[in-house]
């Protein structure tokens, strides 16, 4: 049978301590123990089920964890405290000083800065390279690689990563294959197609609500234990751990994480459609025309679509600024970061998400002043959402100026 990570997540349940169909919330920071041996045990890692302190984990952070699993089919899955907790706790875990990392060149601006900038401290460089052609990864790839790093589908120019390939090259040169798959959950499993650590910001689409930051990595049972070893567990040293409350919302808000996720999809796919009948310069891997469509939809689970990522680029920063405002003045969205809330959000990443990335290199790989990134609402009416949105790009004379310079 099939593996389906909707089914693996939905069939976990758990009893609250008092029979709730909700699991009891761990609203500690600290656990007692029977047996001052027992404590000691629990510091030392040899004992199984036991709490010692909540920045080491908590009976919520379990539970989510456990899900977690269950979406990406790994063993197990530590939570953080943000995206970037999980990312940078799985870097300087696999990485020491004088080591290389083979990363795609579009990737979130905050893990692009932290690898070009931050890791300098220890002497770990990164080559960025364009890791939709492997050829590219391999002749990055040096001696003293210790990671490939990719997203499932890039931030922000949608770039689809072919897991399966960058998986054989990966353990061609016994190197991790590590995929952030925040902007495709469900729709693609990485772990399932090779990937060695899969990433995810929860405060995306997995939560749905944007009222949280949260972070998760899922993976082996053995790697995800190391991180929260007490002598040199990056997440646990680095004190990153996702708080306990917060596990539990999010926990809640992953039953329905299929549902949205289809209905994110479905919405994303029908607006790209038609914006690029109108002339429009759309980016969206459920259309044929994008680069990676072949890929994307070898890879995929298809029940849950191409995703509710679209970018479409309106030819200048101005453009761009005034359509976002007009959008939000009608109630289309909100000109926001972020992403997999139940409005649709919009923003201009080369100033915003990715503007860590400079301006010669955001110009190299693609990303133009006038490209607008959407993360597509719930939309009941999409049509009517469609309708309004082309309302307001002839309102401002996008339409036509696009339509002029093609």
């Amino acid at each position: 049978m099939r593996y389906k990570a909707s089914d693996s997540l939905l069939d976990l349940q758990y009893f609250g301590e008092f029979g709730g169909i909700n699991p009891s919330i761990s609203d500690s920071s600290t656990y007692t123990f029977l047996s001052a041996k027992t404590m000691f045990d629990t510091f030392e890692g040899n004992t199984e089920g036991c709490y010692l302190y909540s920045r080491h984990s908590s009976p919520s952070n379990l539970y989510l964890g456990e899900a977690l699993a269950a979406l990406e089919g790994t063993e197990s899955a530590n939570v953080y405290a943000s995206g970037m907790g999980a990312i940078t706790s799985v870097i300087l875990q696999m990485c020491d000083a004088g080591d290389h990392i083979v990363s795609s060149r579009t990737i979130y601006g905050g893990t692009y800065a932290f690898m070009k900038n931050f890791l300098k401290k220890f002497s770990i460089k990164t080559s960025f390279v364009d890791t939709t052609k492997i050829e590219a990864v391999e002749s990055a790839i040096t001696s003293n690689t210790k990671m490939i790093y990719c997203e499932g589908v890039s931030n922000p120019l949608l770039e689809i990563a072919d897991i399966k390939a960058l998986s054989r090259l990966a353990k061609k040169h016994n190197i991790p294959l590590v995929v952030d798959n925040t902007f495709s959950p469900l729709s693609i499993a990485p772990a399932k197609l090779g990937a060695d650590v899969v990433i995810h910001s929860l405060t995306k689409f997995i939560n749905g609500t944007s009222d949280c930051v949260a972070g998760a990595v899922c993976g082996t049972t053995e790697f995800c234990l190391s991180l929260k070893d007490v002598n040199n567990g990056a997440g646990m040293l680095l004190g990153s751990t996702l708080d306990s409350i917060r596990a539990a919302s999010i926990l809640k808000n992953m039953r329905t994480l299929h549902i949205r996720m289809k209905k994110h999809s479905e919405n994303a796919q029908y607006l790209a459609q038609n914006f690029e009948k109108d002339g429009l310069r759309v980016v969206y891997p459920g259309i044929p025309s994008h680069p990676g469509h072949t890929i994307m939809k070898n890879q995929m689970t298809s029940e849950y679509g191409y995703g509710g990522i679209m970018t479409i680029d309106v030819g200048s920063l101005k453009n761009a600024n005034d359509l976002m405002e007009l959008m939000q003045k009608k109630n289309l969205g909100y000109l926001a970061v972020s992403l997999g809330f139940y409005k649709t959000l919009f923003s201009a990443p080369g100033t915003s998400t990715s503007s860590e990335i400079p301006l010669e290199e955001q110009q190299q790989m693609g990303l133009t002043d006038g490209l607008i990134r959407f993360s597509i609402g719930l939309d009941n009416d999409i049509h009517r959402t469609y309708k309004t949105m082309k309302e307001c790009m002839l309102q401002l004379g996008i339409l036509e100026d696009l339509k002029a310079m093609i």
